[in-house]
């Protein structure tokens, strides 16, 4: 690990416990041995990120954000799926910026063809929809089941896992899912148990952004 390497991962959501949960799966990962990943949280941001108010908000703090402290990171990582700015930030930006939603889609496209997303709630759905359709990827989602919890309780083992798997299994024999994707960032604690319970890959987009940043790093700096 060299000291160049620091990538910057923000939590636009004003949950400490969502930042834990972040900070324990980047620190899990092969790129945190190559890497030092500092996880933060936008204090000032909506709860959880879920409507499309919540949405734009939290597009408004990453901006600033990512221009406050430009200098002071090699990447940055924006950790909400839904990716709030984060086309903005690519636009002119001069550092690489990776989407928790975006690098997990694609990371579990590597392991499977048809995607299925546990997602936090209903609300989100529509605005994951209409964002794989913009990356070209959406007809590789075979569909999304909502948990309909706060974003604080997504990871939260008693009140999360039964709905978790209840939303996969339905993912996988309704909707033909044959790989799994986590869909916020703060279900990465339970993504191995997960995993057991339904017998397909589970991918936590907390891993797969750690792992993007790095590959970015190493490219030369390209997102």
């Amino acid at each position: 690990m060299t000291a160049e390497r620091r990538v910057l991962v923000l939590n636009p959501n004003s949950s400490e416990s969502v930042t834990r949960a972040i900070d324990r799966a980047v620190q899990s990962t092969r790129a945190a041995a190559q890497c030092r990943f500092e996880s933060v949280t936008a204090s000032d941001g909506p709860p959880g990120i879920v409507t499309q108010e919540d949405y734009a908000r939290a597009s408004t703090l990453v901006g600033e954000y990512l221009e406050r402290n430009v200098g002071e990171a090699q990447a940055f990582v924006i950790a909400c799926f839904s990716d709030p700015g984060l086309q903005a930030a690519r636009n002119g930006f001069p550092k690489p910026v990776v989407g928790l939603g975006e690098a997990g889609l694609r990371a579990a496209l590597a392991l499977g063809q048809r995607v299925g997303v546990v997602a936090v709630a209903d609300a989100a759905i529509p605005r994951h929809l209409k964002y794989w359709e913009a990356l070209g990827l959406r007809d590789q989602v075979a569909g999304e089941r909502a948990l309909n919890l706060r974003v604080d309780q997504s990871g939260d083992p008693q009140l999360a896992f039964g709905p978790m798997c209840e939303a996969a299994r339905r993912l996988r024999d309704e909707d033909g899912a044959d790989v799994i994707l986590l869909g916020c960032a703060g279900m990465a604690d339970l993504r191995e148990p997960l995993q057991q319970a339904v017998g397909l890959p589970v991918v936590d987009p907390c891993h797969a952004a750690a792992q993007a940043a790095l590959a970015a790093l190493e490219q030369g700096g390209a997102p």
